[in-house]
Protein backbone atom coordinates (compact mmCIF):
# COMPACT_ATOMS: atom_id res chain seq x y z
CA UNK A 1 0.00 0.00 0.00
CA UNK A 2 1.23 3.16 -1.32
CA UNK A 3 0.07 5.59 1.61
CA UNK A 4 -0.82 5.18 5.36
CA UNK A 5 -1.93 8.80 6.25
CA UNK A 6 -4.57 10.80 4.67
CA UNK A 7 -4.97 14.31 6.02
CA UNK A 8 -8.55 16.09 5.14
CA UNK A 9 -9.41 19.75 5.40
CA UNK A 10 -12.66 19.95 6.99
CA UNK A 11 -14.65 23.07 5.74
CA UNK A 12 -16.48 22.31 2.41
CA UNK A 13 -14.37 18.90 2.29
CA UNK A 14 -16.34 17.20 4.45
CA UNK A 15 -18.37 19.42 6.18
CA UNK A 16 -21.04 21.17 4.06
CA UNK A 17 -19.63 24.81 5.38
CA UNK A 18 -20.86 27.15 2.38
CA UNK A 19 -24.42 25.65 2.99
CA UNK A 20 -24.52 25.58 6.87
CA UNK A 21 -23.21 28.86 7.30
CA UNK A 22 -25.56 30.26 4.96
CA UNK A 23 -28.32 28.76 6.44
CA UNK A 24 -26.76 29.69 9.85
CA UNK A 25 -27.22 32.92 8.47
CA UNK A 26 -30.37 33.51 7.61
CA UNK A 27 -31.82 31.66 10.49
CA UNK A 28 -29.62 34.50 12.12
CA UNK A 29 -31.25 37.74 10.39
CA UNK A 30 -34.71 36.63 11.06
CA UNK A 31 -33.57 35.90 14.41
CA UNK A 32 -32.54 39.74 14.91
CA UNK A 33 -34.68 41.36 12.79
CA UNK A 34 -31.93 42.60 10.23
CA UNK A 35 -34.49 43.28 7.75
CA UNK A 36 -34.98 46.42 9.37
CA UNK A 37 -31.46 47.70 8.30
CA UNK A 38 -31.45 45.61 4.90
CA UNK A 39 -33.35 45.48 1.51
CA UNK A 40 -33.11 41.62 2.01
CA UNK A 41 -30.67 38.68 3.16
CA UNK A 42 -28.95 38.54 -0.39
CA UNK A 43 -27.54 41.69 0.18
CA UNK A 44 -26.49 41.41 3.75
CA UNK A 45 -25.03 38.25 3.20
CA UNK A 46 -23.30 39.43 0.05
CA UNK A 47 -21.91 42.49 2.51
CA UNK A 48 -20.69 39.94 4.77
CA UNK A 49 -18.65 37.83 2.50
CA UNK A 50 -17.24 40.23 0.85
CA UNK A 51 -15.41 41.54 4.14
CA UNK A 52 -15.22 38.30 5.84
CA UNK A 53 -12.76 37.55 2.38
CA UNK A 54 -10.35 40.33 2.95
CA UNK A 55 -10.10 39.85 6.61
CA UNK A 56 -9.35 36.21 6.02
CA UNK A 57 -6.51 37.01 3.82
CA UNK A 58 -4.97 39.30 6.80
CA UNK A 59 -5.71 36.87 9.45
CA UNK A 60 -3.94 34.32 7.40
CA UNK A 61 -0.89 36.82 7.29
CA UNK A 62 -1.01 36.85 10.65
CA UNK A 63 -2.20 40.99 10.33
CA UNK A 64 -5.19 40.73 12.83
CA UNK A 65 -6.12 38.54 15.52
CA UNK A 66 -9.02 36.10 15.93
CA UNK A 67 -10.82 38.34 18.04
CA UNK A 68 -10.28 40.75 15.40
CA UNK A 69 -11.24 39.08 12.79
CA UNK A 70 -14.62 38.14 14.54
CA UNK A 71 -15.33 41.70 15.40
CA UNK A 72 -14.84 43.14 12.49
CA UNK A 73 -16.70 40.87 9.77
CA UNK A 74 -19.99 40.70 11.87
CA UNK A 75 -20.09 44.98 12.08
CA UNK A 76 -18.96 45.57 9.10
CA UNK A 77 -22.11 44.67 6.82
CA UNK A 78 -24.23 46.81 9.46
CA UNK A 79 -21.73 49.61 9.79
CA UNK A 80 -21.87 49.34 5.26
CA UNK A 81 -26.00 50.64 5.92
CA UNK A 82 -25.56 52.92 8.24
CA UNK A 83 -25.84 50.97 11.65
CA UNK A 84 -23.21 51.13 14.21
CA UNK A 85 -23.92 49.24 16.98
CA UNK A 86 -21.60 46.42 17.89
CA UNK A 87 -23.50 45.37 20.91
CA UNK A 88 -26.29 43.93 18.18
CA UNK A 89 -23.18 42.60 16.23
CA UNK A 90 -21.81 40.93 18.79
CA UNK A 91 -25.20 39.02 19.67
CA UNK A 92 -25.42 38.25 16.27
CA UNK A 93 -21.63 36.77 16.39
CA UNK A 94 -22.19 34.96 19.57
CA UNK A 95 -25.56 33.36 18.45
CA UNK A 96 -24.05 32.04 15.13
CA UNK A 97 -21.16 30.48 16.81
CA UNK A 98 -23.43 28.78 19.22
CA UNK A 99 -25.97 27.40 16.11
CA UNK A 100 -23.52 26.87 13.38
CA UNK A 101 -21.19 23.87 14.70
CA UNK A 102 -24.70 21.77 15.24
CA UNK A 103 -25.64 22.11 11.86
CA UNK A 104 -25.01 18.60 10.19
CA UNK A 105 -24.88 19.01 6.46
CA UNK A 106 -21.78 17.06 4.68
CA UNK A 107 -20.56 17.22 1.03
CA UNK A 108 -21.93 14.51 -1.46
CA UNK A 109 -20.18 10.76 -0.63
CA UNK A 110 -18.66 11.91 2.50
CA UNK A 111 -19.48 9.50 4.53
CA UNK A 112 -19.64 7.09 1.71
CA UNK A 113 -15.35 7.57 1.30
CA UNK A 114 -15.09 7.81 5.10
CA UNK A 115 -16.61 4.72 5.29
CA UNK A 116 -14.36 3.35 2.39
CA UNK A 117 -11.26 4.47 3.78
CA UNK A 118 -11.38 4.34 7.42
CA UNK A 119 -10.86 0.28 7.51
CA UNK A 120 -7.24 0.86 5.25
CA UNK A 121 -5.97 4.39 6.69
CA UNK A 122 -4.90 6.28 9.28
CA UNK A 123 -7.69 9.33 9.10
CA UNK A 124 -6.51 13.33 10.41
CA UNK A 125 -8.16 16.42 10.03
CA UNK A 126 -5.84 19.18 9.14
CA UNK A 127 -7.94 22.81 9.40
CA UNK A 128 -7.56 26.04 9.59
CA UNK A 129 -11.17 26.35 11.26
CA UNK A 130 -11.36 27.54 15.23
CA UNK A 131 -10.71 24.98 17.96
CA UNK A 132 -14.12 25.62 19.71
CA UNK A 133 -15.81 25.16 16.46
CA UNK A 134 -14.24 22.13 14.56
CA UNK A 135 -15.26 18.75 16.48
CA UNK A 136 -18.16 20.17 17.59
CA UNK A 137 -19.20 20.37 14.10
CA UNK A 138 -17.68 16.64 13.37
CA UNK A 139 -20.04 15.39 15.83
CA UNK A 140 -23.21 16.90 14.99
CA UNK A 141 -22.69 15.45 11.48
CA UNK A 142 -21.58 12.43 13.28
CA UNK A 143 -18.01 11.81 11.12
CA UNK A 144 -15.52 12.13 14.40
CA UNK A 145 -14.87 8.56 14.92
CA UNK A 146 -14.00 8.14 11.81
CA UNK A 147 -10.64 10.02 12.85
CA UNK A 148 -7.56 9.81 15.05
CA UNK A 149 -6.28 13.40 15.82
CA UNK A 150 -7.34 16.91 14.83
CA UNK A 151 -5.04 19.66 14.04
CA UNK A 152 -5.63 22.53 13.64
CA UNK A 153 -3.80 25.63 12.82
CA UNK A 154 -4.89 27.63 16.33
CA UNK A 155 -2.60 24.34 17.97
CA UNK A 156 0.19 25.73 16.14
CA UNK A 157 -0.49 29.50 15.52
CA UNK A 158 0.45 28.85 11.67
CA UNK A 159 -2.23 28.12 9.00
CA UNK A 160 -2.41 26.26 5.67
CA UNK A 161 -0.58 26.66 2.94
CA UNK A 162 2.49 27.45 5.58
CA UNK A 163 4.92 24.51 5.53
CA UNK A 164 5.02 24.81 9.37
CA UNK A 165 1.64 23.69 9.73
CA UNK A 166 2.10 20.69 7.52
CA UNK A 167 5.28 19.06 9.17
CA UNK A 168 3.14 20.17 12.86
CA UNK A 169 0.89 17.87 11.29
CA UNK A 170 3.21 14.97 10.34
CA UNK A 171 4.82 14.98 13.46
CA UNK A 172 1.57 15.29 15.50
CA UNK A 173 0.62 12.38 13.94
CA UNK A 174 3.83 10.19 13.88
CA UNK A 175 3.41 9.99 10.01
CA UNK A 176 6.04 9.93 7.23
CA UNK A 177 5.96 12.18 4.34
CA UNK A 178 5.83 9.56 1.93
CA UNK A 179 3.27 7.81 3.26
CA UNK A 180 0.77 11.08 3.20
CA UNK A 181 -1.42 12.01 1.50
CA UNK A 182 -3.60 15.84 2.07
CA UNK A 183 -7.25 16.11 0.82
CA UNK A 184 -8.67 19.74 0.74
CA UNK A 185 -11.11 21.45 -1.80
CA UNK A 186 -8.72 24.64 -1.66
CA UNK A 187 -5.97 24.70 -4.02
CA UNK A 188 -4.58 27.81 -2.53
CA UNK A 189 -4.11 26.48 0.84
CA UNK A 190 -4.96 22.77 0.49
CA UNK A 191 -2.91 22.09 -1.86
CA UNK A 192 -0.21 24.65 -1.99
CA UNK A 193 0.60 23.90 1.10
CA UNK A 194 0.78 20.24 0.48
CA UNK A 195 3.31 20.67 -2.60
CA UNK A 196 5.31 23.13 -0.85
CA UNK A 197 6.65 20.44 1.81
CA UNK A 198 6.22 17.52 -1.65
CA UNK A 199 3.33 15.62 0.47
CA UNK A 200 1.11 14.42 -2.14
CA UNK A 201 -2.25 15.48 -2.56
CA UNK A 202 -5.77 15.59 -4.06
CA UNK A 203 -7.53 18.86 -4.91
CA UNK A 204 -11.60 18.19 -4.60
CA UNK A 205 -12.32 20.82 -6.99
CA UNK A 206 -16.09 20.88 -6.26
CA UNK A 207 -16.53 24.38 -7.42
CA UNK A 208 -15.66 22.72 -10.99
CA UNK A 209 -12.53 25.50 -11.41
CA UNK A 210 -11.51 25.62 -14.90
CA UNK A 211 -7.99 26.48 -14.01
CA UNK A 212 -5.41 24.18 -15.25
CA UNK A 213 -4.08 22.49 -11.72
CA UNK A 214 -0.73 21.15 -11.49
CA UNK A 215 -1.91 18.38 -8.91
CA UNK A 216 -1.42 14.58 -8.13
CA UNK A 217 -4.87 14.25 -8.20
CA UNK A 218 -8.19 16.00 -9.01
CA UNK A 219 -11.84 14.98 -8.09
CA UNK A 220 -15.01 16.74 -8.81
CA UNK A 221 -16.90 14.73 -6.48
CA UNK A 222 -15.19 12.74 -3.49
CA UNK A 223 -16.42 9.21 -4.67
CA UNK A 224 -14.03 9.30 -7.24
CA UNK A 225 -11.20 9.29 -4.50
CA UNK A 226 -11.45 5.54 -4.83
CA UNK A 227 -10.04 5.31 -7.68
CA UNK A 228 -6.67 6.60 -6.11
CA UNK A 229 -6.75 4.77 -2.78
Amino acid sequence: MKYKNIFFDLDDTLWAFSDNARDTFEEMYHQHHFEQYFDSFNQFYTLYQQRNTELWVLYGKGEITKVELNKQRFLYPLQAVGVDNPELAQRYSDNFFSVVPTKKKLMPYAKEILEYLSPTYNLYILSNGFRELQAKKMAASGINHYFKKIILSEDLGVMKPYPEIFHFALSATQSELKESIMIGDSWEADIVGAKGVGMKHIYYNYAKRKDKFNSDYVVEELIEIKDYL
